[in-house]
């Protein structure tokens, strides 16, 4: 695909003691890619010196922008990123977990495969308690969404700028990674999964625990409720 600038976005939550160098080697391996880019860090939430930390590496270096919300949420940080983007190629990001060279390989992907939404399918998971959570709701989307996928939040995930719906995702939770997914069989927008092996948390807590596992599967009802009320104006509108 022709793309002239790429929009990297980083969710970032009490990352303080490890952001800084991640966003300094995504940008190395974004400027070995032969399209300008920025970096587009959220600070969501944030109890630490994570904005701090932001702020200090945009004042360096004037491709990466700082957003902040005092509300955290995946989702809702995503959302933001994705309102401010400016690129013709969009990515975003676990910033936690995403390392450099696999993000660069599966941005050289995109750039190659034409349009198309490419992303990222996990072939590990870490812990025993994170593949089980994983699975299960991976299962759950299956059913509940007819979804041909097992890994339904891997990222990066990185679509071409012209299928504009998913720039209007609503879900301010870890669910927007299933709404990405309806949006995208809806409209027809078709999805590449590269394989990625690398699971290693850069630093930091992982805040999903089983409390908040728990929520997202219960939040996967919602959303099948609300995509089907969805539906249902949209055939009696055409």
């Amino acid at each position: 695909m022709t793309c002239t600038l790429l929009s990297l976005i980083l969710p970032v939550r009490n990352q303080a003691d490890h952001i800084g160098p991640v966003v300094e080697s995504c940008g190395q391996s974004l400027a070995e890619l032969p399209v300008a880019y920025e970096i587009i860090v959220v600070v969501n939430g944030s109890t630490d010196r994570s904005e701090e930390v932001c702020r200090e590496l945009a004042r360096r270096d004037d491709r990466v922008r700082v957003l902040t919300t005092p509300t955290s949420g995946w989702g809702r940080a995503v959302r933001i990123g994705l309102d401010a983007s400016n690129g013709d190629l969009i990515c975003y990001a676990n910033s936690a977990r995403t390392p450099a060279d696999e993000l660069a390989r599966l941005l050289r992907h995109a750039l190659s495969s034409g349009d198309a939404v490419v992303k990222a399918k996990r072939k590990r998971r870490g812990n025993l308690t994170r593949r089980l959570g994983a699975l299960l709701f991976n299962l759950q989307c299956r059913v509940l969404f007819d979804l041909a996928t097992w890994d339904v939040n891997g990222t990066p995930k990185i679509f071409p700028r012209r299928f504009e719906r998913l720039l209007d995702l609503a879900c301010d939770d870890d669910l927007i990674d299933a709404e990405f997914y309806l949006v995208c069989r809806r409209h027809g927008y078709p999805i590449i999964e590269v394989p990625i092996v690398s699971v290693r948390r850069h630093g930091g807590r992982s805040s999903t625990t089983w409390g908040s596992a728990i929520r997202m599967y219960r939040g996967a009802f919602r959303l099948r409720r609300a995509w089907r009320k969805a539906a249902v104006g949209l055939r009696q509108t055409t």
